[in-house]
């Protein structure tokens, strides 16, 4: 039996983020599996290739056969489509298990099912269903980097649109609004959304917009 690692992973700000959500689902996956992490990696990296997340490098360097490493969710592992897929497979191919917790039908114990399966099959069967297999980690990779660009794209559009550019200035404003606290909801569960997007959309200072973070955590 190997060893079992945990990775999180936030983008940058310029202040330091925290990783509350993923610390407790990985705790909680954790003791409901009744497992210890050898080593919890930690990265504070926006960066979509591998090659450029140190801490990603090092767990990918020491990773053996039978290990584990357990995600939060997908897009802690990669938003990167095709780079994505053929690291995943890459890992699945050297024997170590990959488990997203928020995504349990793209966990490598499910994809290794169907991989089983699709090889006692003969060769017609065999190559359709590589293709499916192929094409539900794609979709989910793709879903995860879509989701990454819309979320940005929404955030600028409103920068953009925003009647409060006029006449507010920072730091100003009376209360927590729906769109403003709907925008720090979505910059808590994607992290590639930055801080100062939403001090620019909404004409506030960092100091009012980390009162409402703390405020929208509860």
């Amino acid at each position: 039996m190997g060893n079992y690692y945990s990775y999180k992973r936030i983008s940058t700000d310029t202040e330091k983020q925290n990783f509350n959500r993923q610390i407790k689902s990985l705790e909680r996956y954790a003791k409901e599996h009744d497992i210890e992490y050898l080593i919890e990696f930690t990265e504070e990296k926006s960066a979509k290739n591998f090659s450029e997340r140190p801490q990603f490098k090092k767990l990918d360097r020491i990773l053996q056969s039978g290990d584990t490493v357990v995600f939060k969710d997908l897009s802690r592992f990669t938003r990167e489509a095709e780079n994505g897929y053929k690291k995943y497979m890459e890992w699945v191919e050297r024997g170590i298990s990959i488990v997203f917790i928020d995504n349990p039908t793209v966990s490598s114990d499910y994809i290794c099912q169907m991989i089983k399966t699709a090889e006692s099959q003969d060769i017609v069967t065999k190559t359709a269903m590589e293709g499916v297999i192929k094409l539900l980690l794609i979709v989910e990779l793709d879903r995860a980097e879509q989701q990454r660009r819309y979320i940005s794209k929404a955030i600028a559009d409103g920068i953009a649109a925003s009647d409060k550019k006029s006449g507010r200035k920072p730091g100003q404003l009376d209360k927590l609004t729906k769109e403003l606290q709907m925008d720090i909801e979505l910059y808590l569960g994607d992290r590639s959304i930055k801080q100062i997007e939403l001090m620019n959309k909404h004409k506030i200072s960092r100091n009012t917009l980390k009162k409402y973070i703390a405020n929208v955590r509860g």
